[in-house]
């Protein structure tokens, strides 16, 4: 009996004193700070998939490919235009040396009545400046044609899609002969090195909580205890709930820990601070 009344007046004491922590609860769940969504950069038909849900990944391993069929026909013709522009300035610069050779050959020749040779030069010339002109047609084509062979190439390449990080595939909505449109996800990744805790906040408990206070929390699934710190408070409240979300930040101590699992929080805050609020 003297035991009891000894600790109910010592947890008066504490609460007048204003050294008693009140707290509070609150739900959350855990998520990824690093979450990525993952799709194709250009429409087209899935060839092959490589990984399936819950598989683990490394950065820069193969996720899917996409049919290169029509890539390859627009990269053959790419390349036979390179090819054929690359000939033709051959044609045209081995054009022109002919001609300035041959008119090094002749030139002062005056052995021949019948030949006249100012009339020849200046052909020889109206024929070099022609070939001059088509020469730099024929690069300006090669490249432009280049330049088209190297955007092919380039496209065939996003034509395998890799992992943008490490992590774990977590969804994954395609199969062989799906048809993948730009910017739609068909994967979702998932990095567990930085996992947070996501939890909303009463509109009237807004100010009993700061960033960097500490949290304790509990995983009831794994039996996990833990603690971690207000990270950030979104400054936007959901008008239907009126609740502010929270992200709290902590240590994956236990590999067993994965985005989704529900954690219970406990914030504590001191009483006293609000006392005066309280009573209005």
């Amino acid at each position: 009996m003297k035991k009891r009344l000894f600790t109910l007046l010592l947890f008066a004491s504490l609460l007048s004193s204003g050294l008693y922590a009140a707290t509070i609860s609150v739900t959350g769940t855990v998520v990824s700070d690093n979450q990525k969504y993952i799709g194709a950069r250009y429409m087209g038909y899935v060839k092959d998939v490589y990984v399936k849900i819950g598989d683990k990944v490394r950065r820069e391993d193969d996720l899917f490919k996409m049919d290169s069929a029509e890539f390859d026909i627009l990269k053959e013709q790419a390349n036979l235009a390179l090819e054929q522009t690359e000939a033709m300035v051959d044609v045209y610069r081995t054009k022109l040396d002919d001609i300035r050779r041959e008119k090094a050959l002749f030139r002062g020749r005056t052995d021949s009545k019948s030949f006249n040779y100012e009339e020849w030069s200046e052909n020889l010339e109206i024929m070099a400046e022609n070939a001059q002109a088509m020469l730099k047609s024929m690069q300006t084509l090669v490249k432009q044609a280049s330049q088209k062979a190297k955007e092919i190439s380039v496209i065939s390449q996003y034509l395998e899609v890799k992992a943008p990080s490490d992590g774990i595939i977590v969804q994954k909505n395609l199969h062989v002969g799906d048809m993948v449109m730009p910017g739609m996800p068909v994967m979702v990744l998932v990095d567990l090195k930085d996992l947070e805790i996501e939890a909303q906040i009463s509109e009237s408990d807004l100010l009993k909580i700061n960033e960097g206070d500490y949290v304790r929390f509990r995983i009831p699934s794994i039996r996990y205890r833990g603690h971690g710190r207000i990270k950030s408070i979104v400054p936007s409240a959901n008008p239907m709930t009126h609740t502010f979300k929270i992200r709290i930040t902590f240590k994956r101590s236990n590999p067993k820990i994965y985005p989704g699992m529900y954690t219970k929080i406990t914030i504590e805050y001191d009483p006293s601070q609000f006392k005066d609020i309280n009573e209005e």
